[in-house]
């Protein structure tokens, strides 16, 4: 294990220049202090976790010093924002620091967020506050728990410098991780500001370090947007099978590696709800659960758009043809495992329709039903689940379908069901008023619960004795949180 002064830094996107990025240093926060950290982050860096513990760790991700090494820049680009194309957007609050490889040979980003003001900070202050600091924390780690792909986060870092917001709150820094920050918007920057050269090379930047075995194909560009297609299309089939919504579905907040980025008014769905709006400043429900699926599509015709000038208009609408087909049998694959199902028959989409018909007229919660049905046989679970529905003639017709494709499936043990389906149905989940509860103690300098939910959530399919309140249903007053985007 390395200490924190060890770190290799190879800053392949700063060697780009000038015109991908700008020079800034970081605004230090007054008293910085950790709240929580990721040991399996960490990992990634090949860090002692009791590095986090110490004193430097808060002034190195609190803003106070840089190791020699880094070169923070603050990267351009642009994106469509609810379906509005913004010319110039930006980091404006957050720093890339540099790119540390690890032992593996893996190269991460470390990229600070809420480290101040940048030259895209346009009205913003550049600052984070300690609640989007510790939702993003947390969502980052939870969703990389569940099997979703997304960015990491490392830590989230205190302080007593006052930020305000709707009122004065506490600002804060969370240390971000990917393999790339790149976007959608990064090549619509180039494009729509015509400047080709750069376009040029932002691509062959991306094909190199992150899509090199599509240099083996006939045409390396058209191989890359293909990999960006499946990539995402397998991504939010994952959204939609565990319930979560990202809530500001920009051009400019898509990953160009298709992993789950830049957490603003995000959710997981309680009771299940196909046209829940997690983002209240959504007012046309744009970017609503059941909306996921569609917009992954435009934004990639956004970025195809964008890439037009290295692939021909005929070759990336083939391309985007992919998309609906992959994400249907990822997400069917998906669901029919958390039926518990390990064969595939024609009717299952209907299977799996009309139940999700059942639970939408009847509040029933989307995580624990699907975990309780792998608690026991089909028939017993069907039975104990049945109270949860409002039209029970409709319940009682899909549990015989179930039980007679369950039937159909193959002949398992109770015990080889209940391993299979809890596998892959988690028992906790990041509701908001959880995100809520720790984040109130945290806001009065408790940081126990903000570390006990994370610890909780990164064991998301184990039942974790003495956690049994994190798996409950949320009390009414948690399932109406409004979340915006205000950070």
């Amino acid at each position: 294990m390395k200490a924190l002064d060890e770190l290799t830094f190879d800053n392949r996107f700063a060697r780009l220049g000038d015109a991908f990025s700008t020079h800034v240093l970081p605004e230090p926060l007054d008293a910085p202090r950790l709240v929580v950290a990721s040991e399996a982050a960490l990992a990634l860096l090949d860090l002692d976790p009791a590095v986090a513990e110490t004193p430097v760790f808060a002034e190195l991700f609190g803003g106070h010093k840089l190791w020699a090494e880094a070169e923070p820049r603050a990267m351009v680009y642009s994106g469509h924002q609810f379906g509005g194309y913004t010319p110039q957007l930006g980091d404006g609050r957050g720093l890339l620091l540099g790119e540390v490889y690890n032992e593996s040979g893996e190269h991460w980003d470390l990229h600070l967020k809420g480290a101040g003001m940048t030259p895209y900070s346009r009205m913003g202050d550049g600052r984070a506050v300690l609640r989007s600091s510790i939702r993003e924390f947390l969502a980052s780690e939870a969703l990389h728990a569940l099997g979703i792909p997304s960015s990491r986060a490392l830590c989230v870092i205190g302080s007593d410098t006052p930020v305000w917001r709707e009122k004065q709150e506490r600002g804060a820094m969370v240390l971000r991780m990917a393999h790339s920050h790149i976007r959608f918007g990064h090549f619509e920057y180039f494009y729509y500001t015509k400047k080709p050269e750069q376009q040029a090379l932002l691509a062959e930047h991306v094909l190199n370090l992150h899509y090199p075995e599509c240099r083996e194909q006939p045409e390396p560009y058209l191989a890359m947007f293909r990999e960006i297609v499946e990539r995402n299309a397998e991504l939010i089939a994952k959204w939609q099978a565990y319930g979560f919504c990202h809530g500001v579905m920009n051009t400019d907040n898509m990953s160009i590696l298709g992993i789950t980025f830049d957490f603003g008014p995000f959710a997981f769905l309680d009771d299940f709800d196909a046209h829940f709006i997690c983002n209240h400043s959504d007012h046309e429900g744009r970017y609503s659960f059941s909306n996921q699926v569609p917009i992954g599509q435009w934004n990639l015709s956004a970025l195809a758009q964008a890439l037009t000038p290295f692939i021909s208009v005929d070759a990336l609408k083939e391309a985007l043809g992919l998309y609906l087909p992959l994400y249907q049998a990822n997400y069917l694959d998906l669901m029919r495992r958390r039926l518990g199902l390990t064969t595939a028959e024609d009717d299952d989409q209907h299977l799996v329709e009309r139940l999700l018909k059942l639970m939408q007229n009847s509040g029933v919660d989307y995580t624990l039903f699907f975990r309780r049905l792998g608690d026991e046989s089909a028939a017993l679970a069907v039975a104990r689940l049945r109270d949860d529905f409002v039209d029970l003639a409709g319940f009682d017709a899909w549990a015989e379908q179930y039980k007679a494709r369950v039937e159909r499936d193959g002949e398992y043990s109770e015990e080889q069901r209940r391993a299979r389906m809890h596998a892959v149905n988690p028992l906790y989940i990041l509701r908001n008023y959880l995100a809520q509860n720790a984040i109130e103690a945290a806001e009065s300098g408790d940081y126990s619960e903000v570390r006990r939910l994370h610890e909780v959530l990164s064991k998301p399919f184990e039942e974790q004795p003495g956690m049994e309140q994190y798996a409950q249903r949320p009390p009414d007053w948690g399932k109406h949180l409004e979340i915006s985007c205000s950070s």
